[in-house]
């Protein structure tokens, strides 16, 4: 119990005066051709960076399969890291959109050497609407990319996941991806597919 104002951490800040703070000044861009250079750390994962759009097909822990739309943006602000955010739709047999789904926010990290260089080796935490979050561990070589869970917490309510392996693929030119899920204490399963098109970077 606070007892006195003095050590309330809500009191009044000692910048409390200060001017206001202006719009946040650095740039993250999915899109190569502007923003901040890319860091040599990301280069052996440059070919999933932009913003894609497509379809896919749902599945487990679902009672039945689902289609869906999605966007995905894979951006960076000049830092050895990739910003993720994925945001799913569902469609109906006439592909339209009848309701809200996964949406996932996270980052995918390369593994450098001691002396700073990049590896094939890289993690990612990613962290979804229904209270899980996901450690990954995996390795990039050109256009494909596989990851599996090190580590899954999820909080008192959420899903409780207990793994997920993810292999990522460009192929033609469209982002193609394969998320496997152990969840209510099944084995790993088919949980989502899709085909992304790229609509920028």
């Amino acid at each position: 119990m606070v007892s006195s104002e003095t050590e309330n951490p809500l009191g009044p800040p000692p910048w409390l005066n200060a001017p206001p703070v202006e719009d946040y000044p650095y740039e993250d861009t999915h899109d190569l051709r502007q923003g901040p250079d890319l860091h040599p750390a990301l280069l052996g994962l440059l070919p999933f960076i932009g913003f894609w759009r497509g379809r896919g097909q749902g599945g487990f822990p679902a009672e039945e399969d689902y289609n869906f739309a999605q966007e995905i943006r894979i951006s960076h602000d000049g830092r050895p890291f990739l910003a993720f955010e994925s945001r799913i739709w569902l469609l109906d047999e006439e592909s339209k959109p009848v309701g809200l789904a996964e949406r996932e926010l996270g980052f995918w990290r390369p593994v450098l050497t001691a002396d700073g260089r990049p590896t094939d080796e890289m993690e990612a935490t990613l962290t979804s609407q229904d209270g899980v979050i996901q450690i990954y561990e995996g390795e990039a070589h050109g256009t494909r990319l596989e990851m599996a869970t090190a580590g899954v917490g999820h909080t008192a309510t959420g899903l409780p996941v207990s793994g997920g392996h993810r292999l990522f693929g460009i192929v033609d030119g469209a982002l193609l991806y394969a998320y496997e899920l152990s969840a209510n204490g099944e084995k790993l399963k088919p949980h989502l597919s899709a085909r992304l098109l790229r609509m920028g970077g």
